[in-house]
């Protein structure tokens, strides 16, 4: 005997149920089906209230969240473009400076040079002549 005891027992539920509702209409038929019809529209709202995304106002709700956050994320990654676009604007200024004063250091040292060569070469040049060093 291993029949399923399924059957069984949904008529059971079945019969227990229509039976609280009639109970509860004082035993009228017709105000226990409306009882009935009521909760039924009761448990599935209820039910549809907790899915994800199927009100306008849920929706509304996570749209809003995700432009907030989109443009929450817009604006920090702007504000971290700003900070490195002014840290590589001073490395870049420093550099110039830096390589500035080097050139400027090595055209005087080379100015310096021509000069002392050409003093030599004039007191050299001179000296053929017969001038004083």
């Amino acid at each position: 005997m291993s029949k399923s005891r399924l059957p069984l027992i949904l008529g059971v539920g079945a019969v227990s149920g229509v039976g609280y509702y009639v109970y509860q209409a004082g035993g009228d038929p017709k105000a226990a089906e409306k009882q009935f019809e009521s909760d039924a529209h009761r448990a599935a709202a209820n039910v549809k209230s907790h899915l994800p995304g199927t009100t306008q106002t849920n929706v509304e709700k996570d749209l809003k969240g995700y432009g907030q956050q989109a443009g929450a994320k817009i604006d920090n990654a702007i504000a971290e473009a700003d900070r490195q676009a002014s840290i590589a604007k001073s490395n870049a200024e420093a550099f110039a400076k830096d390589t500035k004063a080097d050139a400027l250091k090595a055209v005087n040292k080379f100015d310096q040079k021509v000069e002392e060569e050409a003093a030599k070469a004039k007191s050299g040049i001179s000296s053929w002549w017969g001038g004083s060093k």
